[in-house]
């Protein structure tokens, strides 16, 4: 692996870091307190995003073919890491970019190509992620929501839990059981389910991530072509392992773990804390586990890069990006002290965004016991 950046990749970040200090409002700060959920950051997204569009970068990572320039895994790392670093202002459609759209290209049919992707590319959908359920959890084998044949038509019964963006969502990308006979890995589809359908409901979590940040989402006889399914019915479990691979190390949360880090440091400086040791091996401690969040993330890159199929080392870096969340996040609790509680303050957001980094995304321990089983051949029981 070769761990210097190209020069080209050098000078786009540059680019992209001047076009970022100079777009973001004034108000971002207090804007990108509000989370997954929030009408201003969402909106705010949408603006955002059509720019990056107009710039040829939304999208560049993808084939031409469907709005992309054929661009490098690479730019598309630098992308993350930039938007990561600044809270990241493409909102939920970072989500889109790096495993909804990748999911239709390999997947789809010419017809949801046709009309997803363009309007992807350009910035506009808006989609959520159905995966989790109250039983399942991380554990998506074991989902219950059905969704039964009835001639060109799912009819769909069931919930979904920890849902972000679905009070904003055009679409939903819906992991469900066709076959109600089945179990585990067999029998699962996945739908690119529109969400103004009738008989879905929407019911807010109140938490500690704040206002409308998750959703329970409920389905009750509801009604959607067959047309929107993605890939072969009942064979979903593949297009499940295939977009988890993308979302996994989508994210360059070590990024802004690390720009927070930074803060940390220099208002250490300032207080004089940086004269005791156990600060300083706090603060050491925490940056050591950003850059090897870092590193492994980029080992999932190069592999991508290279065409390699998705290897357990997408569940390792997962790991390691929570890892360095948590430490950081637990740094900002004990130098701002009972400061960093006081709601809508950069150091309460981060914080809050740190007790959630185990979960999103598949929950840690889901994540180790893959790991276990898939690395490190361990038996289950």
């Amino acid at each position: 692996m070769e761990f210097d950046w190209s020069p080209e990749d050098q000078a786009y970040r540059a680019e992209l870091r001047a076009f970022i200090a100079a777009t973001l409002p004034q108000s971002w700060a207090e804007i990108s307190q509000e989370g997954p959920g929030g009408a201003a950051q969402v909106a705010y997204s949408e603006e955002f995003c059509a720019e990056l569009a107009r710039q040829g970068w939304l999208t560049q990572h993808w084939p031409e073919a469907y709005g992309g320039k054929d661009a490098s895994s690479w730019r598309h790392a630098v992308v993350s890491e930039e938007m990561w670093g600044n809270a990241e202002p493409r909102g939920p459609r970072y989500m889109t970019v790096n495993w909804v759209g990748p999911s239709i290209m390999h997947f789809g049919t010419e017809e949801q190509k046709a009309l997803h992707l363009p309007r992807i590319a350009r910035g506009e959908e808006v989609w959520c992620q159905g995966f989790s359920e109250p039983e399942a959890g991380s554990d998506l084998a074991a989902l219950r929501t059905l969704a039964i044949r009835d001639g060109d038509e799912y009819v769909i019964n069931g919930s979904k839990i920890w849902t972000s963006y679905v009070n904003h969502a055009h679409y939903c990308f819906l992991i469900v059981r066709t076959d109600p006979e089945s179990k585990g890995r067999r029998g699962i589809s996945a739908l690119l389910l529109p969400m103004d359908l009738p008989g879905i409901e929407l019911r807010e979590i109140p938490g500690l991530l704040g206002k409308k940040y998750f959703h329970e989402v409920f389905f009750r006889d509801v009604r959607a072509p067959v047309s929107c399914r993605l890939g072969p019915e009942h064979e979903g479990w593949e297009v499940v392992t295939y977009t988890l691979a993308y979302e996994r190390v989508g994210a360059a949360h070590y990024e802004r773990a690390e720009r927070v880090l930074d803060t940390l440091a220099e208002a250490a400086r300032k207080r004089g804390l940086l004269e005791d040791p156990s600060i300083l091996e706090r603060l050491g401690q925490a940056r050591a586990a950003v850059e090897a969040s870092r590193l492994l993330t980029h080992r999932v890159i190069d592999l991508r890069e290279k065409g390699s199929r998705p290897t357990p080392d997408t569940n390792i870096a997962r790991v390691a990006g929570t890892w360095a969340v948590r430490a950081v996040g637990d740094l900002v609790h004990e130098l701002h002290g009972a400061a960093a509680l006081a709601y809508d303050t950069e150091a309460d957001g981060y914080y809050r965004l740190s007790q959630w980094a185990g979960v999103a995304s598949g929950t840690t321990e889901v994540q180790l016991n893959l790991i276990a089983s898939h690395q490190l051949r361990l038996p289950r029981e």
